[in-house]
């Protein structure tokens, strides 16, 4: 029976599939654009890093070196949106434990107030102080700092005569700071917590690793008080997200003597596609595009004491790696001290293993406690997690409500944004050239030409198939819709929808209803978008997570491009014999809502605007607690700048609708909300909803008028 029943459902599923499947492939206009945009983002890569490499070569004497160290220290910090005020650390220990050769003292400081940081600090209990002293940074282990190939790493130093302070980067360890209500539980993985807050760091000019790298400042800040460190004898050290953060405190915490990153440094040139970039922390707006890359980590250490940990079979590219040591150690010998840099790879893959654990012991031996040492590691018992806790609950959360990095970042956010530079913008003018440079987005070409691949008859109306060519490596495909009965010249509609082009191309659709109201309407997958969307990504990270990645190293934003391309597409539409040039809109659906609404407030010639299910602001994304599927209008710093509200003015007078906006989670915003942040506009703003089942005609028919 069953033998019987399984065919008639594949065929009634088939009876389905296979007309949706053909319409979606008639739609294809080119094919083959998989990718375009990462391929056209490696290409400006390559330039920055032609640019690096002939910077690095002319490098040949001290005071050169000291210049560059200057130079990567300022980006660096510019990056980050510079480092708060001192304010007092608070350090308490809330526990001790007694352990052979060592004890652990459990202990919270405050980074910035009420910024609760969880830290274990080994303590030798035989020699004497004052000891060498190490920061333990965390790699991306949910358990932080007691994750138990870190605690080997602490237990085995503190038995060695090294004191160890290991704290939990946020999101970590004590520092959930996504807890589920019911369950109590992480919502996220540390890579989750980090992109989560990251996205909304990025919107405000600053970045995550900008509240890890204050606490290991205020960690060195705690050692420098304590009668039982040696203030000129403390290092950091970690591995892979710890890795992370001891590179970059090479960078900006002068007061360390020695480093040694394991399962970090690599090139870009080789990280590039494979995996590619990673957690928001790891990636610095403009960073290539400033002529930086990993190894200028290095660099700005030295001459003091750097040893790279490495794994041949690591996702960070050993090629890389190797790369960057040997710039490095170029750079050590123009200052005389090529002894102080050394490079160890064993042929593993990613993680603290025991050669790395053991070469880092050696190093830290030979510089900080001035002892040489095959650096071999016993065997030993690590503690239970809930051993190491130093809050009662075993969460910061729970135990002390302090702030987070989303909480911190939102009121630096409410700080700059009453201060934001389209405040001061006295005329659309000049609040259309701000946008632009802001944006990166010039003037498209005069004369687009469009490449014709077809046409789709239906009742009515026909679907032309073109491409545009917007810049040398982009294309843009679109269907255009066109009434055959309508009067010409043709209002017309530009119709751009992050679904792309087709989600809305379907029998009964809204392009439908357009083009049976008799106006022409163009529906282009902008770069990123259908046809030209990103590969799949890997592990937690998107394949658009990826490209806005890769336009931030490269000072661009993948928003930016795609208005570029919709001021292609008008420009198009505008020079169509069959169309009114005064008589074009442009509705934006979803993300592409604030593409639309950039585009017209750039460009006059746009007639009228509107956007649905889009969110109203990037203040916003920043105070929402989560937020969702916005990766793609990421623009670092924009709020330092202007607000999608402020660009109400330059839109004025012409009709701006909001339709059915969504909050950052993807829950219908409020239309009062909504109408009072747009109301510079007047009366020519409209916000309302789009009820289920109301057709396209029913919501805009007085938009069209």
């Amino acid at each position: 029976m069953k033998n019987r029943i399984f065919p008639r459902i594949v065929v009634a599923l088939l009876a389905v599939w296979l007309p949706a499947l053909r319409a979606q492939e008639a739609l294809e206009v080119v094919g083959g654009l998989r990718g375009m945009v990462d391929r056209y983002l490696t290409g400006l890569a390559k330039q920055c890093w032609e640019r690096r490499a002939e910077a690095i070569a002319r490098i040949s004497t001290q005071e050169q070196v000291a210049e560059r160290q200057a130079y990567v220290r300022s980006k660096v910090l510019e990056a980050l949106g510079g480092f708060p005020e001192k304010t007092p650390l608070n350090a308490r220990i809330t526990g001790t434990l007694e352990r052979d050769g060592y004890r652990i003292e459990k202990l919270i400081y405050e980074s910035l107030p009420r910024f609760y940081v969880t830290a274990n600090v080994y303590v030798p209990t035989r020699g004497t102080p004052p000891f060498p002293a190490v920061l333990g940074t965390a790699g991306h282990s949910a358990s932080g700092k007691a994750y138990s190939n870190y605690q080997r790493v602490w237990i085995s130093l503190a038995r060695r005569g090294v004191l160890v302070l290991a704290y939990d980067p946020p999101g970590q360890g004590e520092r959930q700071e996504y807890l589920d209500d019911v369950t109590g539980r992480p919502r996220f993985g540390p890579t989750g917590q980090h992109m989560m807050a990251g996205v909304q760091c990025f919107l405000t000019g600053t970045n995550f690793a900008r509240y890890e790298l204050w606490d290991g400042i205020r960690a060195v800040d705690y050692l420098l008080s304590r009668s039982d460190v040696d203030p000129q004898r403390i290092g950091v050290i970690g591995n892979s997200g710890g890795g992370t953060q001891t590179a970059y405190l090479q960078v900006v915490e002068p007061r360390l003597a020695l480093a040694a990153p394991s399962c970090y440094i690599t090139a870009w040139e080789k990280l590039w596609f494979e995996p590619g970039p990673q957690d928001a922390e790891q990636n610095f707006a403009g960073f290539l595009a400033d002529g930086l890359d990993f190894a200028d980590f290095l660099i700005a250490f030295a001459p003091k004491p750097l040893k790279v940990l490495t794994a041949i079979r690591d996702y960070f590219p050993i090629d890389g790696a190797r790369a960057a040591y040997r710039e490095a150690r170029r750079i050590y010998e123009i200052l005389g001290a090529a002894e102080r840099v050394d490079f160890f790879e064993y042929d593993d893959g990613h993680g603290w293993s025991k050669p790395r654990r053991e070469a880092t012991y050696r190093w830290v031996q030979q510089w900080l406690n001035r002892k040489v040492e095959e650096g071999v590691e016993e065997e030993f018992p690590t503690e239970p997690e809930e051993n190491l806790h130093c809050t009662p609950t075993g969460q910061v959360l729970t135990s002390l409500k302090g702030e987070t990095v989303y909480s911190l970042n939102r009121a630096f956010a409410e700080k700059i944004y009453p201060e934001r530079a389209a405040t001061k913008v006295r005329d659309p003018a000049s609040l259309r050239s701000m946008v632009r440079a802001v944006l990166g987005i010039g003037e498209p070409r005069q004369n687009i030409a469009a490449a014709r691949y077809g046409e789709v008859g239906r009742d009515g109306y026909r679907i032309e198939k073109i491409a545009l060519e917007t810049e040398p490596g982009i294309t843009v495909p679109a269907l255009v819709f066109v009434p055959a009965a309508a009067k010409r010249p043709l209002r017309a509609i530009l119709y751009v929808n992050s679904a792309g082009k087709a989600a809305d191309a379907a029998r009964g659709g809204d392009l439908e209803a357009l083009a049976q109201a008799g106006f022409l309407a163009m529906a282009p997958d902008l770069r990123g978008w259908g046809e030209s969307g990103p590969p799949p990504g890997k592990w937690e990270y998107s394949g658009v997570w990826r490209t806005v990645m890769r336009a931030m190293l490269v000072g661009r934003s993948l928003l930016g491009m795609q208005v570029f391309d919709l001021l292609g597409c008008l420009r198009y539409l505008s020079s169509r014999a069959d169309v009114d040039q005064a008589q074009i809109g442009v509705l934006g659906k979803g993300n592409g809502g604030i593409v639309a609404l950039i585009a017209a407030a750039l460009e006059p010639r746009i007639a009228r605007v509107a956007l649905e299910g889009s969110v109203l602001s990037y203040m916003d994304i920043v105070r929402a607690p989560l937020h969702e599927n916005l990766i793609d209008l990421l623009v670092a710093g924009v709020l330092r700048h202007f607000d999608l509200p402020d660009l109400a003015a330059a839109v004025a007078p012409r009709p701006l609708w909001l339709v059915a906006p969504r909050t950052p989670w993807g829950a219908a915003a409020p239309l009062d909300r909504a109408a009072a942040e747009y109301g510079a506009l007047g009366r020519s703003l409209r916000v309302l909803a789009r009820p289920e089942g109301w057709s396209f005609l029913k919501v805009y028919a007085d938009w069209l008028k």
